[in-house]
């Protein structure tokens, strides 16, 4: 079994998602569907908090944690 990714993981959430918000799956589909996205919602959470601790401890000088926050506006500079 392939180790499941945020992109995969993400993917699979919108897939749910398109599922639950069209409404043409049974009540017990949908249950299970929902079971299934708070698990890969509670899963991308959890990277995304990793990724952030990786970026403070790349942002870490003398000792101190700098964080800088992301600026959107930037990028398109």
């Amino acid at each position: 079994m392939a180790k499941k990714t945020f992109e995969d993981a993400l993917q699979r959430l919108e897939e749910i998602t398109r599922e639950l918000e069209e409404g043409e799956v049974s009540l017990e589909s949908s249950l299970k569907n929902f079971d299934e996205g708070i698990k890969l919602a509670e899963f991308c959470g959890s990277k995304l908090d990793e990724a952030q601790k990786k970026v403070d401890i790349l942002l870490k000088k003398n000792d101190k944690l700098k964080a800088v926050p992301f600026d959107y506006n930037e990028q398109d500079q």
